[in-house]
């Protein structure tokens, strides 16, 4: 059992910004901790130098920033990089074995506005391969004996275990939501298309979404911020909360659902409005209709690797590539009017009856035993679908002692609205 602890990234953020610790003592401090924890959760993958590296990028940001004044917003605060961007200096695997010269190209537009607003790229972190159900060797925090979720594996443990207080994935089912609650951190997709994806090898075009992970919902805020350059407005009121009833409900386990009823009556106790709202009822096919787009997307975005380097790839995945090479023109086209009808459907049932968060489990149980699966993202998969916003917030344990999550979606194009209203949750979930 390793032992959890998170680093709060709004609170280190402004320790390093006003100098109360210099980004090469606190580097220092991590480095000490991932050579001790990462033999166990290997959520980072190899790198040569590392330490001296980061010593070095430490050392010339405090150059370049000589007074408070002049530090960006993520000055000296380190950052986890899933394996599908590309990050200068950094080869770009993929959780794959196929040859890396393949993915090289342009560093993600995001990683160099992280870096421009002062933060230190940490390394590259562990993903399924090509964000798949592939996994990696990375194992939870919380218990080594359990999947930490992926695909974007070594980014929610990287920061669960802290090793940084801010790591990036992707999400195109449940790539971000799921390994956050299995990890007990808080993660966040943003809208459809809101943070672009240029320089991130891509799964399915039409349903990969920007994510990332950091200890808790309080920590949204800054990401969001320097990425989305835009100003936090506070919530005119408390969230007006639904509960999807149905069958996207009873997708989950039963431990689960006793719990999420559980963090219904406490938020209710706590003065938060809670509406049973019939949605989602065609559930069955939602997952269908994603199941094959994204198939088909994959296969397309392999057209050309996959003949030539079809031995290298592991078993789930050439068998997604091969079912995308059935799925018809026709059902690529009405799988992506189906993601415009799915997101008209919920703004229009948050319109009449005045929802702003949708709340649900963020996952079917707790991190399931063993490494050969990242676990269920049944729960995700409708809310990718529809490319709203979404965010999971660490809210209590399973019987086992694994981390259980809630998970919050809320309208197209208000990230920051519904990153507020995480945080108000979270306050509300955790008072007694």
């Amino acid at each position: 059992m390793t032992r959890v602890a998170p680093i709060p990234l709004a609170r280190i953020a402004d320790s390093l910004r006003l100098g109360d610790i210099s980004p090469a003592d606190f580097v220092s401090g991590l480095w000490d901790r991932i050579e001790r924890l990462e033999p166990e959760v290997q959520a980072m993958l190899p790198e040569p130098g590392r330490r001296e590296r980061l010593r070095r990028e430490a050392a010339d940001l405090e150059t370049r920033c000589p007074t408070t004044e002049s530090c960006p917003p993520l000055f000296g605060v380190p950052v986890g990089v899933k394996d599908i961007y590309r990050v200068d200096g950094f080869p770009t695997g993929c959780g794959s074995t196929l040859p890396p010269e393949l993915f090289e190209g342009p560093e993600a537009p995001v990683v160099t506005a992280l870096k421009a607003a002062g933060a230190l790229i940490l390394g590259k972190t562990v993903t399924t391969e090509f964000a798949y159900f592939e996994p990696g060797l990375t194992r939870n925090p919380h218990n080594a004996a359990h999947t930490p979720g992926g695909s974007s594996s070594g980014s929610a443990a990287a920061v669960a275990a802290g090793y940084c207080p801010l790591a990036l994935g992707s999400q195109t089912v449940g790539s971000v939501i799921r390994p956050a609650a299995f990890c007990g951190v808080a993660g966040f997709k943003t809208t459809y298309g809101r943070v672009s994806l240029d320089g991130v090898v891509p799964y399915s075009p039409s349903l990969d979404h920007f994510g990332f992970f950091v200890a808790r919902a309080e920590d949204l805020l800054l990401p969001l911020t320097v990425l989305l350059q835009e100003e936090v407005r506070p919530p005119p009121r408390p969230p007006v909360l639904a509960v999807p009833t149905g069958p996207y409900l009873r997708q989950a386990s039963p431990e689960m659902l006793a719990a999420f009823e559980a963090w219904m009556t406490r938020l209710e106790t706590a003065g938060l409005v809670v509406l049973p709202i019939e949605a989602l009822g065609d559930i069955e096919a939602i997952n269908r209709r994603h199941q094959r787009l994204a198939a088909a997307e994959m296969a397309e975005v392999h057209r050309e690797w996959f003949p030539r380097w079809e031995e290298r790839y592991r078993p789930r995945t050439a068998a997604l590539i091969r079912e995308g090479r059935t799925v018809s023109p026709e059902e690529v086209a009405a799988g992506q009017e189906g993601r415009q009808t799915l997101r008209e459907e919920l703004h229009k049932l948050m319109e009449r009856h005045g929802i702003d968060v949708w709340i649900s489990p963020a996952a079917t149980g707790p991190a399931p035993e063993g490494l050969g699966s990242t676990g269920d993202p049944a729960m995700n998969l409708p809310w990718t679908h529809a490319g709203l916003p979404v965010a999971s917030i660490p809210a209590g344990f399973a019987d086992n002692g694994l981390p259980l999550g809630l998970q919050c979606a809320g309208r197209s194009g208000e990230d920051l609205a519904l990153a507020s209203f995480a945080i108000e949750i979270e306050r509300r979930l955790s008072s007694r």
